[in-house]
């Protein structure tokens, strides 16, 4: 294998250039241009698993813009990486953009004004309409296929965009690793994984309950889900046993009164023990059901008896489900009652009520009923204002419906207490940063209810990879499922035809017919390890870099992302699909709310970083924690401004005063005569090796903090004292010692802040270093044993002392001292005796008296030379 850090730490010392003016503008252009040619983030195929490190990068949705969300959170990843790389390791960084989903096809549809239709048949010569029509229903109606080559095209477009934004953010990204969640690549991945997962039995076909989007007209996940707070109202109206009684229920949902196909109560409720298997007749409809009893019945909750309804929400498919009641459902795919009378409705009055729905949206259905149930007097009272959480598909803009359909499932535990144990044990393959989030992963799965439905009812996306053989009246066998070769991948049911068939028996008695669903976006995504690594097409490369080492991802989308992905890696590779997962929080505008594009309150990242600069923009970023939600903080990036400056100016200084290369000092410390220098290199050690704990242990903004506060005592106090020694004041021997301290210094400095501020570090270390300091080795401990590393804090602290007094008295500070006195400990007059020479040269003392005792460090009796006199007249 090739050098990791090659290029750097050469035995020949570069030449001093040193800019008269240092600036921060312009290096992002200048800068990644030459790390672009020079290779200096590229992946070494020829390597060993143990050389590498790799991370799992998350693919931004490319439809779009992106937000300084991604800033933050890509920041976070980047830092981690150009460490890892520092330490030696082969770092295998790819770049992915998310262009399968919702956010994309609307985004293809508005741009070009197109729908997409499978049943359209593939036109190698379209082109879209120079300007897209107003109205949806004049859109270009097109194949699969067109429709996904407008979204390549379109994509490469944002992509670009995307791409130069997080170069100009210095992300150390190798951009020849990059790929798209719809290209072939992807689609033969994501299809194989789903015929694998078939032919081991973990992908499976059944007719169930299902979310469903009235809107999107398609099925949608639990992991999908989102609750929102919605206006509602309960209705009381009652039910009548054989005997004429009234059994009085409550519910926010009358309209699906029709689709009732018990009545439930909990088995404890004395109210309604005498009930339990008795029937009963809804009102209006005039449809006999039973009375059942199952625990998750509340008695508290309403009447105590609840109208069990072939779906109304999850709940309803338990009681279904567990009760084994009929299905009687009501509402079709559109969100419309459905158009013919229910079998189980037999009466003239109950077939009379039915029409007065039929046909109409929920919301209609709903007023048709109340008033219905109010003209036969049947309401009691008024109805009870409620604000209740409702289902809602997290894109979609109507609560959800319960339908029942045919749909693809991937087994994930939900169904399975053995898969669920094993799902959770394979979290404890991942080491959480922080840990706490692993509860996350874990009360997910605790709490799943179902199977990962897979399947969707859209037309741009993966195609689930299934054709269906059919009998001599044109019905599908559904249990004879006709699948593709894997040389065939990827493919389109809807556009290609089965293996063994041709196109003209498509949808023909005794032909075929495709699968027209596509696979959930998450589907995969879920895959995002095995399209980047190689899986099934590069086992080589597959070998050195899975299970990778990171994957970098928000909290938000544990339940989503982190854990489907730790399905499939489950399913497929019998592992966990990586050994970290660092997890970063959300941005907050300045109402502590959740930056994100729905809500209208996300910030342009081309904004920030033109105005503060890429460094600036990291800087903030790496202040954070994992895991914490943190505010957009523009105070924070001036922050980060200054301190990139000051690293330039104060190398400047440095480099100016002649430290080189060969003052740098590793092994042979003799150098080092004066104890200031040395401990100033001692405290150094210190710092490098707090920085690195923190960084193994993935606490980034830990290892930042430690480098800049020691950096600032660096400049504002040691820079400060040994001036007139740097200059040669006291003699060749203690301006070889000061040198090689401030050389040294300065060297490991740029290296400690260059995964926080590879652009100001790059810079420096070009002006007497060469190749790059990102292929530069992190810093090792010096070791010096008799450096005291309290002593230069003491000793500025005695500086600053001083400095005050003369600032009390409104003079100038190379004002000279007559005299002054320090008490202070004797520990701490120790330091102060051997740092003596160095503070009266830097304080311009002609004597400093230093005096022991108990409490803290004082500075007294400071005695200036008196202002001149102004001349007499």
């Amino acid at each position: 294998m090739a050098e990791a850090n090659q290029g750097t730490d050469t035995p020949t010392t570069a030449p001093i250039n040193v800019p008269d003016k240092p600036a921060l503008e312009g290096l992002e252009a200048a800068l990644t241009q030459r790390w672009l040619e020079e290779g200096t983030y590229r992946f070494n195929r020829e390597t060993t698993r143990e050389q590498v490190y790799s991370i799992d990068t998350p693919p931004p949705t490319a439809s779009g813009s992106l937000h300084v969300g991604h800033m933050f959170s890509f920041t976070h990843t980047d830092v981690q990486a150009r460490y890892m790389r520092m330490t030696g390791k082969n770092v295998f960084y790819p770049m992915g953009w998310d262009d399968n989903g919702l956010p994309t096809e609307r985004r293809v549809q508005n741009y070009y004004g197109v729908r997409c239709d499978p049943a359209i048949p593939y036109n190698p010569d379209y082109q879209p309409p120079a300007q897209p029509a107003k109205n949806q229903r004049d859109f270009d109606v097109v194949s699969r296929q067109n429709f996904i080559e407008l979204c390549e095209e379109l994509a490469v477009e944002d992509e670009k965009v995307f791409e130069n934004l997080f170069q100009t953010l210095g992300l150390s990204v190798d951009w020849n690793l990059t790929y798209r969640t719809i290209d072939d690549t992807s689609r033969a991945v994501s299809q194989r994984a789903f015929l694998a997962n078939l032919a081991a039995g973990d992908a499976y076909m059944a007719e169930a309950p299902t979310l469903w989007d009235v809107t999107f007209r398609t099925a949608v996940a639990q992991a999908e889900l989102e609750d929102r707070e919605v206006p509602g109202a309960y209705y009381r109206y009652p039910f009548f046993t054989a005997e004429g009684e009234k059994i009085f229920i409550e519910t926010t949902r009358p309209e699906l009164l029709a689709a009732c196909a018990a009545l439930v109560a909990n088995p404890d409720d004395e109210r309604y023990q005498p009930l339990f298997g008795k029937t009963v007749t809804s009102p209006l409809f005039d449809a006999e059901l039973e009375v059942k009893a199952h625990p998750l019945a509340k008695a508290d909750k309403g009447s105590g008896i609840a109208m069990v309804c072939t779906f109304g929400d999850l709940t309803d498919v338990t009681w279904w489900r567990e009760l084994q009641l009929p299905t009687r459902a009501i509402v079709g795919r559109d969100g419309r009652i459905l158009a013919e009378t229910p079998e189980w409705i037999t009466t003239d009055a109950g077939r009379e009520a039915y029409a007065a729905i039929a046909g109409k949206t929920v919301f209609s259905a709903k007023e048709a009923v109340v008033e219905l149930l109010t003209a036969a007097n049947l309401l009691d009272g008024e109805p009870k204002k409620i604000t209740h959480p409702v289902n809602f598909f997290e894109k979609g803009d109507k609560p959800l419906e319960v339908v029942t359909s045919r749909q693809w499932y991937i087994r994930n535990g939900g169904r399975d207490e053995d898969r669920r144990e094993r799902l959770i044990g394979r979290g404890h393959e991942i080491d959480f940063h922080p840990s706490f989030m692993r509860s996350r992963y874990e009360n997910w799965i605790a709490g799943l209810n179902g199977d990962w439905l897979v399947s969707r009812q859209r037309f741009f996306g993966v195609p689930i990879p299934v054709w269906y053989p059919l009998d001599a009246q044109g019905n599908p066998d559904y249990d004879s499922p006709i699948l593709p070769s894997d040389e065939q991948l990827p493919v389109d049911p809807a556009a290609d035809a089965a293996p063994g068939f041709d196109e003209a028996q498509r949808d023909q008695p005794n032909g075929f017919t495709g699968d027209a669903d596509v696979l959930d976006t998450w589907a995969t995504s879920s895959l995002t390890p095995q399209i980047v690594g190689g899986w099934s097409r590069d086992e080589d490369l597959f070998s050195k870099v899975f299970p990778f080492d990171l994957r970098p991802q928000g909290h938000d989308i544990i339940r989503t992302w982190l854990f489907s992905s730790a399905v499939r890696a489950d399913a497929l590779q019998d592992t966990a699909p990586w050994k970290h997962a660092a997890i970063s929080g959300w941005i907050l505008d300045p109402d502590r709310k959740k930056m994100s594009k729905s809500k209208g309150n996300v910030v342009v990242p081309t904004d920030v970083l033109n105005e503060y600069g890429s460094d600036a923009v990291r800087y903030w970023a790496a202040s954070a924690k994992l895991g914490a939600d943190t505010a957009y903080e523009i105070a924070q990036m001036k922050i980060g401004r200054r301190l990139a400056i000051k690293l330039l100016n104060a190398s400047k200084f440095v480099l100016n005063l002649g430290a080189t290369e060969n003052s740098v000092v590793t092994t042979d410390l003799s150098v080092l005569t004066n104890p200031l220098d040395r401990a100033l290199l001692a405290q150094l050690s210190d710092v490098v090796a707090q920085a690195t704990k923190a960084f193994d242990n993935y606490d980034y903004a830990r290892a930042l903090q430690i480098t800049e506060s020691f950096f600032w005592q660096f400049t504002d106090d040691y820079v400060e004292l040994i001036k007139d020694r740097a200059y040669g004041a006291a003699g060749e021997s203690e301006q070889a010692s000061v040198l090689a301290a401030l050389a040294t210094t300065l060297d490991s400095l740029l290296r400690l802040f260059a995964p926080f501020l590879p652009f100001a570090t790059e810079e420096v270390w070009s002006w007497w270093r060469t190749g790059s300091v990102h292929r530069a080795a992190w810093p090792e401990p010096l070791g010096i044993a008799d450096g005291d590393t309290a002593m230069l804090g003491t000793v500025g602290t005695a500086l600053s002392g001083i400095r005050k007094a003369k600032s009390e008295a409104k003079v100038k500070q190379r004002t000279e001292v007559l005299s002054a006195t320090i008490v202070a400990p004797e520990a701490l007059v120790a330091q102060l005796q051997a740092g003596l020479n160095d503070l009266k040269a830097a304080a311009n003392a002609r004597d400093i008296t230093l005096e022991s005792s108990a409490g803290e460090l004082t500075v007294s009796d400071v005695v200036l030379v008196p202002a001149e006199e102004p001349a007499q007249a």
